[in-house]
């Protein structure tokens, strides 16, 4: 077996990844597809941390729209809590493929987690434990995908691998345009300009500001969490 390409690694997976496509809700046939390609990866001697999202079960979007009686703040913390939910199903699905694992929160609910201390979180992926984030910062107005950034940075990660349903960033959606260009490679600046659809701006800037590489692939490729750890040439890397 190769050795992996990286040391530490944080994945972000969307609440999307647990649905079938186009569905909401926990599809357990989805979750362990992800936990068995994770388990292999962390079988290669990577140290991974997964940042997840709630999607699936709901958007602080869909309250915020026109005459909505929920407060803003308030459906970002609903959706904070959905990633809790999601990272309990993931990690029975980890557990039960026989992976170490630790789910631990940003918002401190003791009967289900652990709070998220950077330190203790750190000595967990030492000891080859897989870490599962969530609650994104605990703070509302913040994304998923920058509490993956923020989590890569504290963490030491040497890179953020961003698992999606597509082969990486396309010039457009290719769900809608069939002749939408797949880049290999691209800087962060280029993200910028382009406004591609890669990680949301505040994300982008967290990891430009600390030279830290991002790499979009499709999470559905069995075996691509593998691949990617590896360093084989797979979706989209963005560096400087």
């Amino acid at each position: 077996m190769s050795e992996p390409t990286y040391k530490r690694l944080i994945l972000k997976l969307s609440g999307e990844s647990f649905a079938p496509p186009g569905e909401r809700g926990i599809s357990m046939g989805e979750v362990v597809h992800i936990a068995s390609q994770t388990y292999r990866a962390a079988q290669q001697g990577v140290q991974i941390g997964i940042v997840i999202g709630g999607g699936n079960i709901l958007r602080g979007a869909q309250f915020t729209a026109g005459n909505s009686s929920i407060q803003e703040a308030t459906a970002h913390y609903m959706g904070m809590l959905a990633t809790v939910i999601n990272g309990l199903a993931l990690q029975d699905a980890l557990e039960s493929l026989g992976c170490e694992t630790r789910l631990m929160t940003a918002i401190k609910m003791d009967g289900v987690a652990e709070p998220f201390i950077r330190r203790r979180a750190d000595r967990h992926l030492t000891k080859g434990r897989i870490v599962i984030l969530a609650a994104g910062t605990g703070a509302p107005f913040v994304t998923t995908d920058t509490a993956a950034a923020q989590k890569a940075l504290e963490l030491d990660a040497d890179i953020l691998l961003k698992a999606t349903r597509v082969d990486g960033v396309y010039s457009a959606d290719p769900e809608k345009d069939p002749n939408a260009q797949l880049y290999h490679e691209l800087t962060y600046t280029q993200v910028q300009e382009q406004g591609l659809r890669v990680m949301d701006p505040t994300a982008i800037a967290h990891c430009m500001e600390h030279n830290l590489p991002i790499l979009v692939f499709n999470y559905r490729t069995d075996g691509n969490i593998e691949r990617a750890v590896r360093g084989e040439v797979i979706g989209t890397r963005v560096s400087a």
